[in-house]
């Protein structure tokens, strides 16, 4: 490591590893739809090298790795394998210790309200869960919108997820069993990763998972112990925070005796499967960590390694938006695919550019809009071409972003964008209650 380089905590060596070749350019999101050397992969690696070796501010960095997506897709696309992850993961780190002192006490106590305070805590999701689904249900949310009062308080992106949010079913009504024994002899024993938002927000997606393992032969048990996987801070600058909740979940994971821990969220899993690298540095936990991440998967890797008892023909032209989560991170590419293609009835289309992201990355779409709809709108025009009445999603972020797209596209009676669990069961006749 050069002994002058001016900012240690930028992951400095891995910029070498860029030859600035321009493979990862057709890759890259923000460099298809802004067109900016300094928003493409190489753009941002040359600004990290440049800054740590003291040429540039730390100021001219916030842009461009604020607007980067962390899709990772340039890494696939990558000849000399670049680890972009590693290096965008350490430039919001540092940007984010350098900024911390001058940061506004407001944005200090929202970001310590969401990162420490909800995410982490089920009570707080619960009362989160449950104020929605009051919003949802007494005539509140259609009040606000015919009066404008949403336009009014909150801002446009978050205007704009307020349509087409699912209905939030109530905490108080959740009856779900977190041990279930399998439908016949016991191929897996499975330790069933909740996720934060996706449990408060998409709880039926997470039953209708658990009820898929049980039906395809898995033992499936959902433990109190866990927490959330610290995705969201890690890509946030909040390595530490993100470091504390990993531990917490290799800990709590450890107590019991699991073939795989599985989770139907493409985000979640990506950061599960990276908590060995999150630790490597840590001689205590790096192996825990290791054995923890080499132990879980997308449920999509379980029920096509199985069988399910398919029921139902869907008889619908369907395509899938692939979480660049499961792609470029989880590598986990085709059994989604297998999974859909094994469906009686559907006809599956591919969707053009299949691997461009759809634009959401986390709270991507809510922090910075404008740019995510712009990516969004490339992503729908794709979609026009195939014409779909159906698409099918891995994660819950590509889920929201599909049916905003939809939505803005005026096809919401054209096209029903589902989880892939979610057609999985609806073809297995499987229902939620």
């Amino acid at each position: 490591m050069n002994s002058k380089i001016t900012y240690p905590g930028l992951a400095y060596e891995e910029t070498f590893s860029c030859v600035q070749c321009g493979y990862c350019l057709p890759s890259c999101p923000t460099y298809m739809t802004m067109g900016k050397e300094t928003h493409s992969p190489r753009g941002r690696i040359n600004l990290v090298k440049m800054a740590a070796e003291g040429k540039i501010p730390l100021s001219k960095l916030e842009d461009p790795i604020e607007l980067c997506l962390g899709c990772r897709a340039c890494e696939t696309a990558c000849p000399t394998n670049v680890q972009y992850g590693a290096i965008l993961e350490s430039a919001k780190e540092v940007i984010y210790e350098d900024k911390k002192d001058a940061t506004s006490s407001r944005t200090k106590l929202l970001r310590k309200a969401l990162f420490e305070m909800t995410f982490p805590n089920k009570k707080m999701l619960n009362f989160v869960g449950y104020g929605l689904h009051m919003y949802q249900t007494t005539g509140l949310k259609a009040l606000a919108h015919k009066t404008g009062m949403v336009d009014k308080i909150l801002p446009e992106s978050m205007v704009a997820f307020d349509h087409i949010i699912p209905k939030v079913d109530s905490p108080l009504k959740k009856k779900r069993k977190n041990h279930v024994k399998p439908e016949g002899k016991t191929m897996y024993k499975i330790g069933f990763f909740t996720g934060c938002v996706m449990d408060a927000v998409f709880t039926s997606i997470n039953d209708l998972s658990i009820k898929l393992l049980q039906k395809a032969g898995c033992e499936v048990q959902v433990i109190s112990e866990q927490t959330c996987c610290g995705a969201l801070q890690n890509h946030s600058g909040e390595r530490k925070l993100a470091i504390e909740l990993a531990k917490k979940n290799i800990e709590a994971f450890e107590k019991y005796e699991f073939d795989f821990v599985v989770n139907s969220i493409g985000g979640c899993g990506a950061a599960l499967v990276e908590y060995d690298h999150l630790l490597k540095d840590d001689p205590v936990w790096s192996e825990r960590a290791k054995t923890f991440a080499e132990k879980n998967v997308d449920i999509s890797v379980i029920l096509n390694e199985l069988s399910l008892p398919f029921t139902k023909e869907i008889n619908e032209k369907v395509t899938y938006q692939p979480s660049c989560h499961m792609t470029n991170v989880q590598k986990r590419v085709k059994e989604p695919r297998q999974l859909l293609l094994s469906i009686p009835g559907i006809q599956y289309q591919e969707l053009p550019s299949l691997n461009m992201c759809c634009g959401s990355a986390g709270i991507y779409n809510i922090v910075n809009y404008q740019e995510s709809m712009d990516i969004l709108d490339v992503k729908m025009s794709t979609v026009a071409e195939v014409k779909p009445s159906v698409i099918v999603t891995t994660n819950p972020g590509c889920h929201l972003q599909m049916k905003l797209g939809v939505e803005r596209k005026g096809m919401t009676k054209e096209i029903r964008v589902v989880h892939l669990v979610e057609l999985l069961a609806e073809a297995c006749q499987i229902k939620n209650r």
